[in-house]
């Protein structure tokens, strides 16, 4: 499923230019990627809770795909149980890497599929999805 082209185009200079969930959470250890290729930065803040995102938040400097998917990612993510985002995650990865087609589950993060066709921007639109994975390892795992 693709989104009409300057839908997509609008939906991704929205959140470059009002960029959602930003700015550390307090007591929530951040996570910081690179990419060293283009200069981009990403740092991402998961608090999870319960089996539960209960809040998602990123900063950092770069292209507008990068800056744009991490925003879109926290909306999409937040108030999600673990396995629910490790599998949105997994569907984002595969339309990103052309290895699959977006669902409508993926929602406005359908507005980065074209980047499956720019090899050299894959990275860009994968950054922030790389801290919150390493995000959710770092994360407390409530005990039985």
């Amino acid at each position: 499923m693709l989104l009409p082209e300057t839908v997509a185009k609008q939906i991704i200079a929205d959140h470059q230019r009002r960029p959602r969930h930003t700015g550390a959470l307090d007591g929530v250890p951040g996570v910081t990627v690179d990419n060293p290729g283009c200069g981009d930065q990403v740092t991402v803040w998961a608090d999870v809770q319960g089996g539960q995102i209960a809040g998602l938040t990123f900063s950092g400097k770069g292209c507008a795909i990068s800056q744009s998917s991490a925003s879109l990612m926290t909306v999409a993510l937040t108030g999600k149980t673990l396995p629910e985002a490790r599998a949105l995650a997994g569907q984002f990865r595969a339309m990103v890497m052309g290895d699959a087609e977006g669902t409508p589950e993926l929602g406005d993060l359908l507005a980065l599929a074209g980047v499956s066709r720019l090899h050299a921007r894959r990275k860009c639109a994968l950054l922030p999805w790389r801290a919150l994975e390493q995000a959710l390892e770092d994360a407390p795992h409530p005990q039985p």
